[in-house]
C-alpha cells in the first residue's frame, strides 16, 4: 500500500531556524506570528476548527504535535498498515502561499524542504518527500525546483489549493516549467486559505468551519479547469497535476461540463487537441481523502467509471489529522483496489516494487 498523503510535522516551528538566511532568522524569532513563540508564520483563517485539525490519539506520548513523533506515526500508519510508501507533505508549510513578502515564504518554504531533506527522509526508506513552494513567485519557486528536484527521494512538488490565480495561468508557468525539467509531478493540496488568499468560496467568505470544508472542492475545480483550458499538458506532455484532499465525487461532473462546453467553443483554446476528460484521465490524479460517502454505497463507482477514475485515483490517508481515512474501511469496488491502494501511484511517482518492508536505518523485518 502507498500513502500520498502523509502530515510530517514539528513541536516547533523553530527546527527551521537553522535551515534560514540570517535575515529572515530574524524575520521569525523577533517578527510577529500567529499566535506564541515556535508557531509558523502564516495568515489567518477567517473560520476556526471546532474540535482542532488532529487526531488526538497522534499526540506524542511526551507531548508535542502530532505528525511529530516518527515512533508513534511508524507504529499507527507504516507498521499497522504494512505501509510500502508514503509521501510527506508537511503540515503547516504550504500556509507559505498566504504571506504577502514572497521572499520571506520562499526562504520559509526552502528552510522546510532542507529539514524535511535531513531530518524526516533518512529515518524510513518507506519516506518519499514533496518539495514545498512558495507560488506568490513562480521564478523562487522555480529556481527552489532546481535546486532539490533531482534529490532521489522527491517525487513531486507541492503548493497550497489557496492560491491567487488558477494554477493554469501563464503566470504560474515557470513552476510548471522547472516540474518538466526534473519530471516531476505539480502537486496541490487543499489550503492556504488565508493572508493574500482570503476565501476559497466564489461568492464570497463562509461562516462555519464544516460549511467551508464541505465547499473547499471550488478550489480543486477551477485549478483543474484551468490547467487543461491553458494547454499546460499540451505545452508540456510529461506534466502531471496531482489534487491532494479537494474531494473526488465532484470530477466527473466538472470533466463532464468541460466536455460540452469545449466543443461548443473549441476555437478559444485551439492550441488544445482533445476533450478535457482525455487529457484529465491521462495527466491528473486524484487523492481518496475525502472519499464521499453517498448514502447508496454504489452509487459513487458509476460516474467515477465513466471518466476512466480507475486511473486516477490514489489512495491517501491524511493521517494524522481528524478526517484521517482507514484503508480497511474504505469502500473501494474489489476489482479497482490494487491500482487506487498502489499502483497508480507506483507508476506515478516511480517507485519500485519492494518485496521487503524496511523499517529505520535500512534494518529488515520480513
Amino acid at each position: 500500500m502507498i500513502d500520498c498523503d502523509v502530515h510530517n510535522s514539528w513541536t516547533t516551528a523553530e527546527v527551521l531556524l537553522p535551515y534560514l538566511p540570517p535575515t529572515f532568522r530574524e524575520y521569525m524569532e523577533r517578527g510577529e506570528l500567529p499566535g506564541p513563540k515556535g508557531a509558523f508564520p502564516h495568515g489567518h483563517r477567517p473560520w476556526l476548527h471546532p474540535e482542532g485539525f488532529m487526531r488526538y490519539d497522534a499526540i506524542p506520548p511526551n507531548g508535542g504535535h502530532p505528525g511529530s513523533d516518527y515512533e508513534l506515526m511508524r507504529e499507527q500508519l507504516l507498521d499497522r498498515y504494512d505501509m510500502e510508501y508514503v509521501i510527506l507533505g508537511g503540515d503547516e508549510a504550504i500556509e507559505v502561499s498566504t504571506l504577502a513578502n514572497p521572499y520571506y515564504a520562499q526562504a520559509l518554504a526552502s528552510a522546510y524542504n532542507d529539514w524535511m531533506i535531513a531530518e524526516w527522509l533518512p529515518r524510513d526508506k518507506r519516506f518519499k518527500g514533496s518539495l514545498v513552494v512558495a507560488p506568490q513567485n513562480p521564478e523562487l519557486a522555480a529556481a527552489e525546483i532546481r535546486r532539490l528536484g533531482a534529490h532521489p527521494d522527491i517525487v513531486q512538488v507541492l503548493v497550497s489549493s489557496g492560491s491567487q490565480r488558477p494554477y493554469g495561468d501563464p503566470f504560474f508557468h515557470p513552476i510548471w516549467e522547472a516540474c518538466a525539467e526534473f519530471d516531476l509531478p505539480f502537486a496541490l493540496h487543499l489550503g492556504g486559505q488565508g493572508g493574500l488568499n482570503s476565501t476559497p468560496i466564489g461568492c464570497g467568505p463562509t461562516t462555519f468551519f464544516w460549511e467551508t470544508h464541505a465547499l473547499l472542492a471550488e478550489t480543486g475545480m477551477a485549478h483543474l479547469a484551468s490547467t487543461i483550458a491553458h494547454g499546460v499538458f499540451e505545452k508540456w506532455p510529461n506534466a502531471r497535476l496531482v489534487m491532494i484532499e479537494c474531494g473526488v465525487a465532484w470530477v466527473p461532473p466538472i470533466l463532464w461540463r468541460l466536455d460540452e462546453d469545449y466543443r461548443a467553443l473549441r476555437k478559444e483554446t485551439p492550441w488544445l487537441k482533445r476533450l478535457p476528460s482525455e487529457y484529465a484521465r491521462d495527466h491528473v490524479r486524484i487523492t481518496t481523502q475525502p472519499l464521499e460517502q453517498p448514502h447508496n454505497p454504489s452509487a459513487l463507482w458509476p460516474a467515477l467509471a465513466d471518466i476512466g477514475a480507475e486511473d486516477m485515483l490514489m489512495f491517501a490517508s491524511d493521517y494524522p489529522h481528524w478526517d484521517f481515512d482507514d484503508p480497511d474501511f474504505l469502500r473501494i469496488p474489489q476489482e479497482w483496489r490494487e491500482r487506487v491502494l498502489s499502483e497508480n501511484a507506483r507508476a506515478l511517482y516511480k517507485l519500485p516494487q519492494r518485496q521487503l518492508k524496511q523499517m529505520t536505518d535500512g534494518a529488515l523485518t520480513r
